[in-house]
Order: C-alpha cells, then structure tokens, then sequence
C-alpha cells in the first residue's frame, strides 16, 4: 500500500503490478502483487479508475497512508526561511502569518491560507482619526486582535477637524467593544446622529461604513493559488479546479469542510475527500496558531489527494508549533515586563 500510494503522488499515473515490480525490485511475482492490489481494492483502499489502468488510492487509502504509513520528512530551508522572519522583531502578527503561508506555499507547491478569528469572537478596540492635511484624514480602526484596517476619505473645507473628532468619540463611546460581526448595523442605526454633526458629508459616512464592511468579512488571505493551476489533476479537468478554486473563494465553507476533523497525533487536521464530493478531488491540512489575545488563527494546505503528505504535514506541523511557541514566548515577555529576548525558538 505505501509503494502504491508513493508511486501515485510522484507520478499523477494510475499504478499497475508490473510497474511496482520494476520500480520498487519487489522479491514476489507480479501474480502476488495483483492479488494484493485486488484485496486492497475490494476493501476500498484503491481504486480503479479505467476498466484496463492500473489503481489509484481511495480516500480511504490516503487517509490510511496518512494515519499508518507516513514518514516525517522535514526541509532545513523552511527552518531557516521561518527564522528569517522572526528574527525581524518589528513585524506585526499578521505580516509573520502571511509570510510564513508564503513559505509553506513555496516549499510544498500548494495554496496555503490564513484564516483569522471569526468575526464574531472578535471586537472593535478603538477608532481613531489623523489629519493628513486640511481636507484629507485616516480614519483607523482596530480589534482586540490586532487587527486593523483603515481608511483615508477627503472632507469639504466646510466641516473642520474638531468636528470629525466629535465624530470619532461618539463612535468610539458607541462601539468600543461590539462584535466585528455587529459592526455594520450599529452604523447604519447611528447614521441619523453622525450626519446631524456631518451635515452634507456622506462621503465620509460612506467612507467608514466601507471600511467596517470590510472590517466584517471573513479573515482570510490566500497564498500560492498559482501551483494549483499546474497540478495534473486540475489542468486536465476544468470542473475539478473550478471545485477548489470556489473553495478557495469561500471562508465559510473551508471552516466547515475543517469542524468535524479531528487532529492527528500531529496537531494537525487533515481532509481528504472522494472526487465526487462536493470538495471533489483535494486534500486539505490545517493547524491552529494562537496568536497574542489568546483566540486562534489557523494555517492551511490545500492541494490535491495526491499531496506529498509526508513533506506537507512535517512544515505545517513544525511551521504552526515554532509560530505558537514564539507568539507564547511574546506574550509571556509582555506580561512580566521584562526585556524582549532575540532567540528564535528552536524545533
């Protein structure tokens, strides 16, 4: 099964007795290897794909291979990349997520995604405004995540600065402290008083509705989607990528496609669907990242069943435990007040 499996995600081919027997130099006859291939078959670990192919493994079977059969299979370049980045201390949470999917993405030829909280376990900290001339301001708004998002919005010489000020203080009297998920309607209920003190300035009422509006989607940011496009099985099968890239559109539906997996002994969630799910063909891996604040971000691999799960699960494993252990490691700096250290921490 592990030769079958092996030859399958180095190849893209269907996998036959005589190519085992040739490949591998395996001391039984191409008769004994049939007979195996036909009782993993019948048991639903492969799969025939055409009535004369050789077989293909199942779900089933990668799933097998994955729990039984996997050998870690670690690459020093992700270990020193990764270091590269922590060794900048002034990068944000968010910049060491992205360019560590960056990383991944490079180093196992998948699409990775960060997702972040969801909005509903996220709140609004504080709005703030800076003047960036006499008719041009940033209004910036930001969660008990550390998240932040802004949005830059030209005034008329009429209104004054003291008087968008106003504004942000009701704002933030108001909604310091609301569900990002809440933001939107709590607006659009105050509109009436914001523009009694912003008479005949939609556009900055627009202007910070636009940025909540994007405040409340999903966090999600995607990396490497162009190595799915070289993928055998999606250059050869239009319906099949367009399955992975909807998934890739959709948050909502690769959180569920993720909430009723359990980890492995790896920490690490894994997928794999039958090609006529509604997943289709791909395999997805994920492991959570509790980021400063104490709520969860996760790191994801998505690619096809016939992933290199042996190199793709050792770095998402290793990449999520070294980012916990280092964002812990700022945590606990913060809280005891003490001098920030420059070590990275080690595998």
């Amino acid at each position: 099964m592990k030769r079958i499996v092996e030859h399958f995600i180095k190849t893209a081919q269907p996998v036959g007795s005589q190519t085992l027997l040739d490949e591998y130099h395996l001391d039984v006859s191409s008769a004994t290897i049939r007979n195996e291939m036909n009782a993993l078959e019948k048991d639903g670990f492969l799969e025939k794909p055409h009535a004369s192919a050789g077989r293909v493994p199942s779900a089933k079977g990668y799933q097998y291979f994955v729990e039984h059969l996997r050998e870690d299979r670690f690459d020093e370049k992700v270990r020193f990349a990764l270091q590269r980045v922590l060794d900048e201390r002034n990068k944000s949470v968010e910049e060491i997520l992205e360019q560590s999917c960056e990383i991944l993405s490079s180093m196992t030829n998948l699409a990775s995604i960060v997702l972040g909280p969801k909005v509903e376990e996220e709140h609004l900290v504080s709005v703030q405004l800076i003047p960036l001339g006499h008719q041009t301001a940033t209004a910036v708004f930001v969660t008990d995540q550390g998240y932040v998002e802004n949005k830059t919005f030209i005034v008329k010489e009429q209104i004054s600065m003291d008087e968008l000020t106003k504004v942000v203080k009701l704002l933030n009297e108001r909604l310091a402290g609301t569900a990002i998920s809440d933001l939107v309607p709590k607006m659009q209920a105050m509109q009436p008083t914001i523009k009694d003190y912003l008479v005949g300035q939609d556009v900055v009422y627009q202007a910070l509705i636009g940025a909540f509006l994007k405040f409340a989607g999903n966090r999600m940011n995607l990396y490497g989607k162009e190595n799915l496009l070289d993928q055998p099985e999606f250059v050869d099968d239009a319906k099949k990528l367009r399955k992975v890239l909807d998934l890739l559109d959709d948050p909502n539906a690769l959180r569920q496609a993720l909430e009723d997996v359990p980890e492995s002994e790896d920490k690490v969630k894994i997928n794999i669907s039958r090609p006529d799910s509604d997943l289709g063909d791909m395999a997805i891996l994920s492991a959570n990242v509790t980021i400063p604040g104490g709520q969860k971000s996760t790191l994801n691999l998505v690619g096809p069943s016939r992933m290199d799960y042996d190199l793709a699960v050792s770095l998402l494993q290793y990449v999520s435990q070294t980012l916990d252990d280092y964002f812990n490691q700022e945590s606990d700096e913060e809280a005891t007040e003490c001098p920030k250290k420059t070590n990275i921490p080690k595998a």
